[in-house]
């Protein structure tokens, strides 16, 4: 059964166990990669850290009715193998039926609030492996950004590494998002320079007890050489930012794409929120390039 997104509020309040319910009975996907080898995910774990906007419009994904229908049609697109999500969005997508046969991966460490004084100290407040493996998902993911100059980066650090570890145990992906980050003006900025991109690789393939399980989500940049040179771990692109030009922006995925270290993409903003508004075709895009 699947619940209509205009019971979705009824439903739970009133039938709060049906998650569980529909999460262990959920169709669960063969492989991570399915039949191409390559892993299309659309992200949308944005909102549990303050982190509303897309594009030029501060509160685009402030309203969650509108998300989660352009979440459903980038689901239903072929070729996307799943979504990253926190457990209020999972949860939405699982009631709805949208997540069938899907690789769920769960947003793990989203207590960094965007454009707070402690976003660096990013605390895990979403899932944990437990929960992760309870609800029979696929992996988790963690942001780890390192500001040289913050003391809040190495409980960070040291949280991640044990995530990557407790994930493992379960034989769960766990996939590492990492930065070099500074603030200027007061906010968080991540450093893209090749050098920054490369260091932020290396710490991260080196996480936790075992990397057997360990995936890298790196963000596209202009020489992406030296950045797959560093780790022998699988790597999934960063869509990033709507971009105002997005032939461009696809362009510079579709290049990297063609490196056989390069598994997939998770994408966010960038296909949910496209310039000319509609998903279907941007996912279609990005699918066709992989």
């Amino acid at each position: 059964m699947s619940v209509d997104l205009t019971d979705l509020v009824t439903v739970r309040a009133d039938r709060p166990g049906l998650v569980a319910e529909m999460a262990a009975a959920r169709v669960r996907p063969d492989s991570l990669v399915g039949s191409t080898g390559r892993l299309m995910l659309v992200a949308a774990d944005h909102t549990a850290r303050g982190f509303l906007r897309a594009g030029s419009d501060g509160l685009a994904m402030a309203d969650r009715f509108r998300l989660l229908e352009r979440l459903s049609v980038a689901l239903s697109r072929p070729g996307v193998g799943g979504v990253l999500g926190t457990a209020d969005i999972i949860e939405d997508l699982l009631l709805l039926g949208a997540l069938e046969g899907k690789v769920v991966i769960g947003s793990m460490n989203r207590g960094g609030l965007a454009g707070t004084v402690f976003e660096i100290d990013d605390r895990f407040t979403g899932y944990d492996a437990d929960g992760v493996s309870r609800m029979g998902f696929q992996g988790g993911k963690m942001l780890m950004r390192i500001d040289p100059d913050d003391h809040a980066t190495a409980p960070t650090v040291a949280s991640c590494a044990e995530a990557v570890g407790a994930l493992a145990g379960h034989g769960l992906m766990a996939m590492v998002e990492p930065f070099i980050s500074h603030r200027v003006d007061g906010r968080v900025r991540n450093d893209l320079s090749t050098e920054a991109v490369v260091r932020s690789a290396t710490v991260a393939a080196g996480l936790g007890w075992t990397s057997a399980h360990t995936w890298l989500k790196m963000p596209v940049i202009d020489d992406m050489e030296p950045v797959l040179s560093a780790t022998t771990l699988p790597v999934l692109l960063l869509g990033g930012e709507v971009a105002a030009d997005q032939d461009a922006q696809f362009a510079s995925w579709e290049k990297v794409l063609a490196n056989p270290q390069v598994r997939g993409m998770v994408v966010g903003r960038s296909l949910l929120y496209p310039p000319d508004g509609d998903v279907a075709a941007a996912v279609d895009a990005v699918v066709g390039m992989m």
